[in-house]
């Protein structure tokens, strides 16, 4: 019901769409943007999910994720624009739950790749909050979404082995590919937003 309500193009961060003007301000945008976007926390908690099926890639794929986000960010930053950004933000929500609903046969190095590129999609979306403002407030924002994004991802990780035992390699157990499609019907839902013509 909450996907339903939602729409991209609603603001999601704590100062309410206004750019961060100090380093707090910063700081709790970037804490709060990934947790308040409902696409962006989807997408954070699949790769926790994809994660947990593999004993490396607990940090593997959070690093590569934010290493992408970083990318996209600094893209942003630069003036690159990103075709079609709403659009790969959701079809990526679609496409790394869809990995953990499945369990493709693909290495981890794959996977890698696969959590860096949604990562650079979401950095650069992301990166549209805080264009403008001094280095330090531009610091303090990418260190906040480093922060929570790592906490998210690296927790459902976790969360998911203690609580359903998850062994390295097998697919997930059934509650978790549950809650995978879950975040499938978010990205779903936040795909036919982005679509041209939708209201």
């Amino acid at each position: 019901l909450a996907a339903l309500a939602v729409s991209p193009a609603l603001a999601h961060h704590p100062m309410g769409g206004a750019t961060p003007t100090t380093l707090a301000q910063g700081l709790l945008s970037g804490l709060g943007h990934p947790i308040l976007g409902l696409d962006h926390l989807a997408a954070l908690i699949a790769v926790g999910l994809v994660a947990s099926r593999f004993a490396s890639g607990t940090l593997m794929l959070p690093v590569l994720w934010i290493v992408g986000m970083g990318v996209g960010a600094f893209v942003h930053m630069r003036g690159i624009d990103l075709p079609a950004g709403e659009l790969l933000v959701a079809a990526s929500v679609i496409l790394i739950a869809a990995l953990a609903i499945w369990r493709p046969a693909l290495p981890l190095p794959a996977l890698g790749a696969l959590a860096a590129a949604p990562g650079c999609a979401h950095g650069h979306a992301l990166a549209q909050a805080i264009i403008g403002p001094d280095r330090i407030v531009v610091g303090a924002y990418l260190a906040g979404l480093v922060a929570v994004q790592a906490a998210v991802m690296v927790g459902a990780t976790l969360l998911a082995r203690r609580l359903f035992s998850v062994e390295s390699g097998s697919p997930l157990p059934l509650p978790l590919r549950a809650i995978a499609a879950g975040l499938a019907v978010v990205g779903v839902v936040f795909l036919a937003s982005a679509l041209p013509g939708a209201a």
